[in-house]
């Protein structure tokens, strides 16, 4: 009897494998960091063959842990950080550079180049999506001009793009010896290629960003058989679900109406909408996105806020400046003092996305006396995440035409309870915490399973959703919009850092 779904949760600083029950309970989990490579100011690197070699230890490990053997599972999802850009060679599997990570900057001079082409929102009809850096396209464009002999090796299709999605499938399913070439439709549609409507490459697109298609893997739903797993500690289970992280997570938190929402805190913030079965288009600085297509099913959308950096800024905190030690000792220094002092820190260190996208902000802080201390700065740091997700919110009230009454939230910071009571604070809504808060490795679980029949339907997936704790705003609202005025001033001084 197969009782276990398996998940991999591939994110940008660690890789874990979540092993669930037929109740969504977490049965086991191993997890791997991995390094974080800055070669140069802006540049972002991942060693994709580390990150590989991560997955298959954590699958190890966690199936070690319960005793567990491929014959218990019924299939295995993936999840992972998008637009993260890999190119491997098909022959021996092995990348030809580093990977290029979502929150590398080094195509800015492409990002003006295209924008005074036709502007920031040339490409939105078809894609959703500004021109940023964000994205895969200009990633894989800067790839196959600055690797030698890729772009000939590409249109002769000896080489494979993929995000960390493909890159891990086709390994884990036979790599130079049969593995599967293959993205979902939500991973696809964060490369600027993939048209909204179609749901296919874009001709236009492809001739516009200058790439063969010869090197990009076939699209197909979020909820179906892939392949089979070839590594031996999962020899022949199904792949047999992938989404996008954030897209993950709004799976996880049952999300399948129009107009429900979840707010991810990881290494930055994802505020996701389901808008149905039809993109909406956004005039307030958000981004249209595939929110997830199950089987045959039609596809369902979503409106999505991004902000790059808030999980990351506490890890700054700790290995750039030393401040902490860990992680979660940003809550208690941040509790040592009773407000921030006046201290803004506005980390736009990737530039600013959602709602402003501008590549060329660059980190501040601001407000700073005497007075300040390490206190005010972590509890700055904690607040910037609430202060960007509210900026989010107020567009993606104004894009839908829906008000939020309140926020499921999800994701590693959700534990920092002082930032979950600030958020309900400087949002003036409840905040609500699942009992399972690891939302993105479950809705992958949740994809793989539905293809297997695993779970009955959606209405299974929603039964499962349950509150662990909910966090309702106490501040005044005199406090809470002179805080908010003085964060927005404070983002206005990271405006233009960087001259073209």
């Amino acid at each position: 009897m197969k009782n276990y779904i398996g998940a991999i949760d591939q994110g940008t600083t660690s890789t874990r494998f979540m092993v669930f029950d037929r109740s969504a309970r977490i049965a086991a989990v191993a997890q791997k960091e991995h390094e974080q490579i800055f070669p140069k100011p802006g540049w972002v690197e991942h060693d994709a063959l580390e990150i590989l070699r991560r997955t298959e230890e954590v699958i190890r490990d966690a199936l070690e842990q319960r005793g567990l053997r491929a014959a218990d599972l019924a299939a295995i999802g993936i999840t992972n950080q998008r637009e993260t850009t890999v190119l491997w060679e098909r022959q021996t599997g092995k990348p030809v550079a580093n990977a290029i990570v979502w929150q590398d900057t080094r195509v800015a001079e492409d990002v003006a180049r295209f924008a005074s082409q036709g502007g920031q929102d040339r490409f939105r009809p078809q894609t959703g999506l500004p021109v940023s850096t964000y994205f895969s396209s200009l990633k894989l464009r800067w790839l196959l001009e600055n690797v030698p002999g890729a772009r000939g090796k590409a249109a002769g299709g000896d080489l494979l793009f993929g995000n960390i999605d493909t890159f891990l499938l086709w390994n884990l399913t036979g790599g130079p010896r049969g593995g599967v070439h293959v993205t979902d439709v939500t991973n696809a549609s964060r490369t600027q290629l993939l048209n909204l409507k179609t749901l296919d490459w874009d001709v236009e697109l492809l001739a516009a960003f200058d790439i063969p298609r010869a090197v990009l893997p076939e699209v197909r739903s979020s909820s179906e058989v892939y392949g089979q797993a070839t590594l031996s500690a999962i020899r022949g289970v199904p792949f047999a679900g992938i989404l996008g992280d954030q897209q993950a997570a709004l799976v996880g938190q049952a999300c399948f109406h129009p107009g429900e929402v979840k707010n991810t805190y990881g290494t930055g913030c994802f505020l996701l909408m389901n808008t149905g079965e039809r993109p909406v288009p956004s005039n307030f600085g958000l981004l249209t996105t595939v929110a997830y297509k199950l089987g045959n099913g039609a596809a369902h959308y979503a409106l999505e806020g991004s902000v790059a950096i808030t999980g990351a800024l506490v890890q700054w905190l700790r290995d750039n400046l030393g401040i902490i030690e860990k992680s979660p000792d940003v809550e208690p220094l941040a509790r040592t003092v009773n407000d921030n002092g006046g201290v803004y820190f506005v980390p736009a260190f990737s530039g600013l996305y959602a709602p402003y996208w501008k590549e060329n902000a660059r980190g501040v802080i601001a407000g700073l006396t005497r007075y300040a201390n390490k206190g005010h700065l972590a509890r700055a740091v904690l607040e910037a995440t609430a202060f960007q997700t509210r900026e989010v919110v107020e567009a993606m009230e104004k894009d839908s035409h829906i008000g939020l009454r309140s926020l499921k939230v999800d994701g590693g910071m959700v534990a920092n309870e002082l930032l979950m009571q600030f958020q309900a604070d400087i949002l003036n809504r409840e905040v609500l915490r699942p009992v399972i808060q690891e939302t993105t490795a479950l809705g992958a679980a949740y994809a793989a399973g539905l293809a297997m029949k695993f779970f009955s339907g959606l209405e299974e997936l929603r039964a499962n959703w349950a509150v662990d704790r909910a966090w309702t705003p106490h501040l005044a609202e005199m406090d809470r919009e002179q805080l908010f005025r003085q964060w927005k001033k404070a983002v206005t001084r990271s405006f233009d850092w960087m001259e073209s």
